[in-house]
């Protein structure tokens, strides 16, 4: 799964989830423009710095990273990213950094010659499995907890977090953009079903369909080979999806069969 790309494309979207999850809720989120930076003359890249309008002590600068991977020399190349850009920006002087790891296992244990940033405000760890019972009241979290959900119960809990979004949102433009990302993040982990069985297990409807993101998909899908092809790719989706408990109605309207062409891969399955 693509964690750099879907947290870039998150906090981008929603700079408010970010400051959720830093637990930072007063925060100007207007004043901040989220950007990845490259150093330069070097291989160094950034995840994300959010760059505030004014830089002040209440409103300093963000350095991004999230690491879902054990690096043993990860706050080594960090820490020299930080400062490189320091050197770079000499007008950046309010900052702060903020690793996003999925569990604590993954954090490396060199830590000694960094130990005195690591123990100060300036450097902010997150492990997303320790969020707790601040994803029962925030949405934004969840979003994010959502990512590192085990597949066994990632398509329910993108389903619950679909419809919270529905019913507490009222801004159409945001619940739709709220809705894409939850369903983005989905595509994103279930990379070994096809496109349109994880649009039936999700329950995508009509008003998805129109959506840029699936139009995009849809189109990804028309390049992977011949009309023949996708037909039998599609026939051959039937049997698990039934497994799944999906009706036959259900498996034709999300497979764009016909319901007898479903019928007849089912007859064949049992006979």
């Amino acid at each position: 799964m693509q964690t750099d790309k879907i947290f870039y494309s998150l906090f981008q979207a929603f700079p408010s989830i970010f400051f959720a999850i830093i637990g930072e809720t007063r925060v100007n989120i207007n004043a901040y423009e989220f950007v990845s930076v490259e150093l330069k003359d070097t291989a160094f890249r950034i995840d994300g710095v959010f760059i505030p309008e004014s830089e002040t002590p209440e409103q300093p600068l963000y350095f991004v990273e999230v690491q879902f991977q054990l690096d043993t020399n990860f706050y080594r190349r960090l820490f020299a990213e930080i400062f490189l850009y320091l050197r770079q920006n000499p007008s950046v002087n309010f900052w702060r950094a903020v690793v996003i790891y999925p569990q604590r296992s993954v954090e490396p244990e060199d830590q000694q010659p960094y130990r005195l940033l690591l123990d100060s405000p300036q450097v902010q760890c997150i492990y997303l499995d320790e969020l707790g019972t601040v994803t029962e009241t925030s949405l934004q979290v969840a979003i994010v907890q959502l990512i590192i959900a085990g597949e066994e119960t990632a398509i329910e809990r993108g389903k619950e977090l679909i419809l919270q979004a529905k019913n507490q949102l009222i801004d159409e433009t945001t619940k739709k953009q709220i809705v894409e990302l939850i369903e983005t993040i989905l595509l994103y982990k279930f990379t070994k079903l096809s496109r349109e069985e994880l649009a039936a297990m999700l329950g995508i409807d009509e008003e998805f369909k129109k959506t840029r993101m699936y139009q995009s998909i849809k189109q990804d899908g028309l390049e992977e080979g011949r009309q023949e092809g996708r037909q039998q790719a599609k026939l051959e989706a039937v049997p698990r999806l039934l497994a799944l408990g999906l009706s036959v109605e259900q498996i034709a309207q999300a497979l764009e069969l016909t319901v007898e062409q479903v019928q007849q891969v089912a007859s064949n399955q049992s006979s």
